[in-house]
């Protein structure tokens, strides 16, 4: 196995790169490999969910100097890195899907020789990159894609905890950012289960409804590429220890004092989440027959410990200090990352997938991580397993 290469210069974020793209509805930012002066061996990986623009800043911060140097390896391999961007993050995948296939059809117009193309993407970026190219097969365009990949991608659902989801929407009228984030086209079908109120009974969302049967319609998957996606949560059902119905999030400043929001808990109807925002109103959310997903073995989101930080940012007299005693929550579960069980059952969120047929997964081959860590964290044992697979 080669010795990894040396990473750019920090100065140097993010490296100019070769080429740019201007494609419908976002940027392809091209790095040649080593040795090429053209695009040869590409590489193209779309980005995932947010808000606003891709930031290539960011991603070379993610990708290269992180705890490994995925863009330096591929370049150093002689593999020609892609990353497409999008204008507006949070739009719908569907959307997305075509600049992801613009930027996949100008590279096997610019491409030099015939080498096929590996697609991919992290977190809804494998997802665009999945349709994109299923999409392509059924209109019968050529993609000259020998391999599709992913990386943490929710291909079964992601989940954003009801608690959280409902806080957002009862505080709309003070700040409505993560309202409309959790709103966002791209939100909607992503989440497993989502609220576009913080009363609403929760469900699937229509646009996820809508996703689910564009996907059905084109054929799932790809058919022509070998299907790999890696997860990064284990594989052992080993969950974090999140006690369901356990106090996550906790208001302590005078004007959200009361405010309680709930790891969740199975049965009948447990509390998600107590409500007080300033006014002496404390409504109750309940959930009903939902799985204890919270803890459950997968990509790990900061969603509770991010809201106290940002709460505790605010000056103290507006009184909104807040504890996050459970900082993170599974955001896309091992078992949706590799397409092996759906999120309904507590007992398939904790299924131990080494004991499972590996046919059961939609991919044709996957790896999970050696441990519950951060959605879509860059290691090389994530990393250079994909490295290995290439074209």
């Amino acid at each position: 196995m080669l010795a990894p290469g040396p990473k750019e210069a920090t100065s140097q974020i993010p490296l100019p790169p070769d080429d740019m793209w201007d494609l419908p509805g976002g940027t392809a930012w091209v790095y040649y490999g080593a040795g090429h002066d053209r695009l040869t061996r590409p590489v193209i990986m779309a980005d995932g969910f947010h808000v606003g623009p891709s930031d290539l800043e960011f991603a070379w911060e993610v990708l290269e100097f992180g705890a490994y140097p995925f863009l330096g390896e591929l370049r150093r391999r002689g593999r020609d890195v892609v990353i497409v961007g999008f204008h507006e993050r949070s739009a719908s995948i569907l959307d997305n899907s075509r600049t992801a296939q613009a930027a996949i059809l100008q590279a096997v117009e610019e491409r030099s020789g015939g080498a096929q193309l590996a697609v991919g993407g992290f977190s809804m970026g494998g997802l665009i990159a999945r349709h994109a190219l299923a999409k392509l097969e059924s209109l019968r365009i050529d993609h000259q894609t020998a391999l599709y990949w992913s990386y943490d991608s929710p291909h079964r659902g992601a989940w954003i905890p009801l608690s959280l989801q409902a806080f957002a929407h009862y505080t709309r009228r003070l700040d409505r950012r993560f309202s409309d984030q959790i709103n966002s086209p791209a939100s909607r079908e992503l989440l497993w289960r989502h609220i576009d109120e913080w009363d609403a009974p929760p469900g699937q969302a229509d646009d996820r409804k809508a996703f689910l049967a564009e996907m059905r319609e084109i054929g799932e998957w790809p058919s022509i590429p070998r299907l790999i996606g890696v997860a990064n949560g284990v594989s052992s059902g080993r969950g974090e220890p999140v006690e369901p119905g356990a106090v996550a999030f906790q208001g302590r400043g005078l004007s959200v004092v009361g405010t309680r929001l709930y790891a969740q808990q199975a049965g009948h109807c447990p509390p998600a989440a107590q409500l007080r925002v300033v006014s002496m109103e404390k409504p109750e959310v309940r959930t009903c027959g939902l799985p204890e997903i919270d803890g459950a073995p997968g990509g790990m989101l900061d969603g509770f410990g991010i809201l106290a930080d940002e709460l505790n940012k605010l000056p103290a007299f507006f009184g909104f200090r807040s504890d996050a005693r459970i900082r993170a929550h599974c955001f896309v579960p091992a078992v949706s990352a590799v397409a092996v069980r759906d999120l309904d059952r507590t007992e398939d969120l904790y299924v131990d997938i080494e004991a499972l047929d590996p046919g059961e997964s939609e991919l044709d081959e996957f790896r999970l991580a050696s441990q519950n860590e951060e959605h879509t964290l860059m290691t090389e044992e994530l990393g250079s397993w994909i490295i290995e697979r290439l074209p």
